[in-house]
């Protein structure tokens, strides 16, 4: 719980009874949850979730196991409990709730989350779809010439439309674009229709989520709780993980340099951390890494919650300064190195063998290294996580029900949109050119007959297509502002 004469978040006690806390300014240093099935770190992510909301400070979660939506609810007396309160002389421990949103990327079980496929960029995109080095140089074209024409690249069906647009069009486009051959347009195409399946189709459209929406707060000041429901979307952990990858970058983009600050903008817990890493190629590692090592100069706390240190790529794992581990297991020589890997990572304490103590210690108990206010890390504790104030289990659906309908975005992201976009310009063109090949058609057996000058400047102008209208009209939503002034930032997605 968040101590305010202290200034500093109380997370654990030693068996002394000293107390372990969190610098709210080394927050955003990031930190690590981590240790085997059932140890408690999900516990320990709800204690430290509870204490920045207490300070006013926003987060997201993703809730893998679906047992983080009780947080709204307040949590009841049990003998664990209240061993713990009694040992750690929590003498004003009282349960509540706490102001939860709830968020499904496939609209079930939360606010549906959309985003467009120009918000997410041609990187992302290609890391998504998994394409080869020149299907990922073939779609960076075809999101050239889409803004460079401006048209809109909302959904899944844009997309497809354009990469036919681009393949029909290879030719003309070539020496301006660089090469387009059918067989990379085929294994982009391919690539959809597999994203499609994977639930791409609810995902990507409009009305597109902004995050600066989960800066809320309730009406005493604290931190709203923004809980991603990814029980199902765990099942695609390519999706899963992009995601949360284009979630960081976009972050980036919004939030201007804050600085050195008394404590973080917003918090995020991503829960089975692994899934970002794993099979990952060594260019977005390093934008993994890139984004965390930059985004905490925006005042951005990220954690990371896993099994094993060993789960997080060295290059990430260094980022993170805040640790809390909870007792790994090692029956195998694999898991034998990871205890030892793990071990190494805190800093010496004398008064126990760090090693032995990750096997040791029990569930709820943690061994712990914090950064104190210079930023140094201090030495290593051995202590008990405080227990939630909130539900250990998961909310019920009168709960779950009372939440979503008091809250005021679901009027804002609650039903999806499908405007004018590059999949309607470009079929609209296409019929336009069917009809003037037809009226030509017409025209063939007929007697031909010299046609007046005055005829011939008339029938040498040619129909402005839907695609051309889309750039030369400054009605059009986005017009030239947006498709030849188009802006990606440094992750490569769309700058607003």
């Amino acid at each position: 719980m968040y101590v305010k004469e202290e200034g500093k978040i109380w997370v654990a006690t030693t068996a002394g009874g000293e107390r372990v806390y969190i610098e709210p300014s080394m927050a955003n240093r990031h930190g690590l949850i981590a240790g085997a099935t059932g140890t408690g770190k999900t516990v320990t992510l709800k204690v430290i979730a509870e204490s920045f909301s207490e300070m006013g400070v926003p987060s997201f979660i993703a809730d893998i196991k679906g047992d983080v939506s009780g947080m709204c609810v307040p949590g009841t007396e049990n003998k664990h409990i209240r061993r713990s309160v009694d040992t750690m002389g929590l003498g004003n421990f009282t349960y509540t709730g706490f102001p939860v949103r709830f968020f499904d990327v496939y609209g079930k079980s939360g606010l549906p989350v959309r985003t467009t496929i120009s918000e997410m960029g041609p990187e992302l995109l290609s890391r998504l779809l998994s394409l080869t080095d020149v299907q990922a140089g073939v779609l960076r074209i075809i999101f050239r010439v889409a803004d460079d024409r401006g048209l809109l690249l909302l959904d899944l069906k844009d997309l497809r439309a354009m990469a036919n647009y681009v393949g029909e069009h290879a030719g003309e486009i070539k020496l301006q674009y660089g090469n387009v051959t059918p067989q990379s347009i085929g294994g982009i195409q391919r690539a959809l229709l597999t994203i499609e399946d994977a639930g791409g189709d609810v995902f990507f459209g409009e009305p597109a989520l902004s995050l600066s929406d989960w800066f809320a707060y309730s009406s005493d000041g604290r931190g709203a709780m923004n809980i991603l429901e990814c029980q199902e979307l765990f099942q695609r952990p390519l999706l899963y993980s992009t995601f949360l990858l284009w979630m960081l970058s976009e972050l980036y983009e919004l939030l201007p340099e804050a600085g050195d600050l008394d404590r973080p903008k917003i918090a995020f817990f991503f829960d089975e951390a692994h899934l970002l890493f794993n099979d990952a190629p060594k260019a977005l590692l390093e934008k993994i890494e890139q984004v965390v090592r930059l985004i905490r100069s925006k005042g951005v706390s990220v954690w990371f919650i896993t099994q094993s240190p060993s789960d997080i790529p060295e290059s990430v794992l260094g980022q993170l300064g805040n640790r809390i581990q909870h007792a790994l297991r090692a029956y195998t020589p694999n898991e034998q190195k990871a205890l030892r890997y793990a071990a190494r990572s805190f800093r010496v304490n004398p008064e126990f063998d760090t090693e032995r103590a990750l096997q040791e210690v029990g569930v709820g108990e943690a061994i712990i290294s914090v950064l104190d206010a210079k930023g140094v890390p201090s030495e290593t504790y051995r202590a008990n996580v405080l227990p939630p104030r909130s539900s250990m289990n998961a909310a019920d659906e009168k709960y779950f029900a009372a939440v979503m309908n008091a809250d005021p975005l679901r009027a804002k992201y609650g039903t999806a949109v499908d405007r004018e976009s590059a999949y309607e310009m470009i079929a609209e063109e296409a019929k336009e050119a069917a009809e003037e090949a037809a009226k030509e058609a017409e025209k063939e057996p007929k007697e031909e007959k010299k046609p007046s000058s005055a005829s011939s400047r008339k029938t040498g102008r040619k129909k402005q297509s839907a695609v051309g209208r889309t750039v030369s009209s400054a009605a059009n939503s986005f017009g030239r502002e947006i498709g030849r002034q188009l802006v990606r930032g440094v992750f490569g997605i769309f700058r607003k």
